[in-house]
């Protein structure tokens, strides 16, 4: 019976590996030109940096990587671009980055942190004319962990975000985004805990077992 339980936890964690790591290996030089044509062909293109793109796509080391996102979101109610309702940029917002939390959930990729700007620039030089560092107003900065480029590229190409692109591009103010790969964290991610947290369970149910 506890060989039983060690068996199918083994199971689950090789489902996990086989789901949150890359196995595809680095985006081939070949197929850089494929996928950037059908890149254009998306609506999120009109705001992607063509140039900037193949070139992170160029150097794909197979590895993760992060998005680092600040995003400024529109003030008061605004348009529904569909229905012409009166809504707030938030709920409009949802629309969109609910299906895609799950689209990158299904890649292997999720939030490693989602956060709300409480003050203005602390700390800021070199970056404006004439000393005049006026805060940009960001209100949120997200980091969204990738399994590879090849996902980001799969996930900007997904015909089913053209539809729902509108509401993002709505309620957005402006926004900028850039790759990251994190060099140093103090909160464990999934791939330490998951490993952990299905050791604790089989070893809790062999005390159990062991005990009756």
């Amino acid at each position: 019976m506890i060989v039983s339980f060690w068996v199918l936890l083994a199971a689950l964690y090789i489902a996990f590996v086989l789901w949150y790591y890359n196995w595809s290996g680095p985006i081939k030089a070949h197929e850089i030109e494929d996928l950037i044509n059908t890149v254009r062909e998306t609506q999120g293109s009109l705001h992607t940096s063509i140039d900037v793109l193949v070139e992170f796509m160029k150097n794909d080391d197979g590895k993760e990587f992060v998005m680092q996102n600040l995003i400024r979101v529109k003030k008061g109610e605004i348009d529904n671009p569909v229905t012409g309702e009166k809504t707030h940029a938030a709920a409009l917002l949802q629309k969109y980055s609910g299906p895609f939390m799950k689209a990158l959930f299904f890649r292997g990729g999720h939030p490693v942190s989602i956060s709300r700007k409480v003050g203005g620039y602390i700390d800021s030089w070199g970056k404006y004319p004439d000393n005049d560092y006026a805060d940009e107003g960001w209100h949120i900065a997200s980091m969204m962990r990738y399994r590879s480029r090849r996902d980001l590229i799969e996930l900007v190409t997904d015909p089913k975000f053209d539809n729902i692109h509108i509401y993002k591009t709505t309620a957005i103010e402006k926004t900028i985004s850039f790759p990251v790969q994190i060099q140093m964290s103090f909160f464990m991610r999934p791939g330490a805990y998951a490993p952990l947290g299905l050791l604790f369970v089989g070893m809790l149910i062999q005390l159990v077992a062991l005990s009756i």
